[in-house]
């Protein structure tokens, strides 16, 4: 297996067949800030897949933000991945500056393209595509230029003096310098990937726009998979960011005028990522009808999109089930990153009020506390004041085998979901589950159909942002047996009908034999 790590040299050795270099992989899995540094979730997914279909090799393409944000590899690889790279999109090291003229009429055609991005909902035509594919390429704006040419400082500052007077031009600058920087990574990635069959995006964003560009730029088929709506993540985000400081008297020109300027800013630059991916992508797959008909709506054509729901293997969970006490226990696990997303705050002052009727009540908070070093101490700070102390435990990344036969309920008091693999593994340890109703939820605790829906509740569905309903649905459950033990059937009987590994493992192998039968047009070597 052949690795890179970003900045280093290429270390990989391709065989060449005449002067046609052969793939290191048939596809190449294009990962934002996930596999294989960050466990659970996505990057569990992403593990399952490689594993589940072994006829397929794969290379692994980590993108991230600063390098100290991770730590080593969480994961093993399976023998069937033959490459992997990790690159960071910040702090970039750019070598002393030097003054320069730059070019001016690539920054024209980048102007017409932003003129287009500021248009909600409208994708730039080919013409723009075409030059933001050359970005940091010959004929396009290279990352010199755009950090240090005077055209692209008159550039930047006409684009300040029409469009806002707010917020200062500091504030603008380093903003437009932040959005635009990591592009250039991007575009050294898709010209110095070695050959590959296809590319897989886990999500739009930084990752999707890097298959966007190496669709565009060396014709391979790229295949677009999104858990979550990254854009519709990103606005949340955006909204609670405290690094993005709002003028009150903002009077700039923008769709998100209530956000401030800058705010607005990102979230059209997210949006414009989103319709570069969809665009240059086929299938675009979703986990739920839900977020197909949002990728629709924002720019997916109709005909490439297609659902394919997450699965899991049943048996892997058996050991967990049979290990069940017989008593009901009462405790509620969250299964989760602690950051605001997974709104931690409202699962605690569940907790609090659950206390005050059943006082043998344990919360415990499951998951990695690395990502959002503030919000953790928030949280840990408001059990205090609750008087939670015997009673909530953050835990950490634990083996979810050993933690869900202890479990009583898995609550999910989440803002945004796509479709939660752990409400599917609480399913098949017979655990019922509470969630917001958001995502994919209700249709797992419930059933997306008709026949699925006879199956009967495998839970409750809550309110977002609601302690006291949240507590009294746990009540329900956990002071009546009968019917948390007709809710635990449920759930077992849905996962194991609707959402078995093997049905996900066919749908994939049919989307990758598929790309890969498209005709290649390999690159040639030099």
């Amino acid at each position: 297996m052949s690795v890179i790590q970003a900045g280093a040299e290429k270390p990989w050795t391709v065989r060449a067949a005449g002067s046609v270099l052969e793939p290191v992989a048939d596809i190449a899995l294009l990962l934002e800030g996930t596999y294989p540094y960050v466990r659970g979730g996505v990057s569990s997914w992403v593990h399952q897949i490689i594993n589940g279909l072994p006829e397929f090799t794969f290379a692994v393409i980590f993108i991230g933000g600063n390098k100290e944000m991770y730590g080593p590899a969480q994961y093993q690889f399976p023998p069937n991945v033959t490459h992997v790279e990790t690159h960071y999109l910040l702090h970039r090291s750019h070598g002393k500056p030097h003054a320069r003229k730059g070019s001016r009429q690539p920054f024209q055609e980048m102007e017409e393209l932003h003129a287009i991005m500021r248009q909600s909902g409208k994708l730039a035509d080919r013409k723009m595509i075409d030059a933001f594919a050359r970005l940091g390429s010959k004929g396009g704006i290279s990352q010199e230029d755009f950090l240090y040419s005077e055209a692209s400082w008159d550039y930047i500052t006409r684009q300040y003096k029409e469009r806002c007077t707010e917020p200062s031009f500091v504030d603008y600058f380093w903003s437009i310098r932040a959005m635009h920087a990591p592009l250039f990574v991007l575009a050294d990635i898709a010209t110095g990937l070695p050959p590959v069959r296809a590319v897989h995006a886990i999500s739009t964003g930084y990752a999707g726009l890097l298959g966007a560009m190496i669709r565009l730029r060396r014709n391979i088929p790229f295949v677009l998979t999104e858990h979550g709506i990254y854009t519709k993540e990103r606005k949340i985000d955006l909204a609670q960011a405290t690094w993005i400081h709002d003028h009150n008297d903002d009077v700039c020109n923008t769709l998100h005028e209530e956000m401030g300027y800058i705010r607005g800013l990102w979230i059209r630059f997210y949006e414009q990522l989103g319709r570069m991916a969809y665009a240059q992508a086929s299938p675009i797959i979703s986990l739920y009808e839900g977020n197909r008909l949002r990728q629709i709506a924002d720019g997916a054509v109709p005909e490439k999109t297609r659902i394919i729901t997450n699965g899991l293997n049943v048996e892997r969970y058996r050991d967990a089930l049979e290990k069940r006490p017989e008593k009901i226990p009462p405790v509620l696990g969250l299964v989760g990153r602690v950051v605001p997303i997974k709104d931690i705050k409202t699962f605690i002052r569940t907790l609090r009020m659950l206390v005050k009727e059943r006082p043998d009540a344990q919360g415990w908070v499951v998951g990695p506390e690395d990502e959002d070093p503030l919000y953790v101490n928030e949280c840990k700070e408001l059990a205090e004041s609750l008087g939670l102390g015997n009673h909530l435990r953050f835990m950490g990344f634990q083996n979810m085998l050993e933690i869900l036969p202890q479990l009583g309920l898995m609550v999910l008091t989440s803002i945004s979901e796509a479709l939660p693999l752990v409400i599917l593994e609480a399913f098949a340890s017979g655990v019922p589950c509470l969630a917001t109703d958001v995502g994919s939820c209700r249709e797992l605790i419930e059933g997306a159909a008709e026949q699925d829906r006879a199956l009967g509740a495998a839970g409750s569905v809550v309110h977002i942002a609601d302690p006291e309903g949240t507590a009294k649905a746990a009540l329900e459950l956990l002071n009546n047996p009968e019917k948390w033990s007709a809710a635990q059937q449920a759930g077992l009987a849905r996962v194991k009908r609707y959402y078995n590994d093997q049905l996900m493992f066919s749908s994939y192998r049919e989307v990758y034999s598929e790309a890969l039968s498209v005709p290649r047009h390999p690159a040639v070597a030099n």
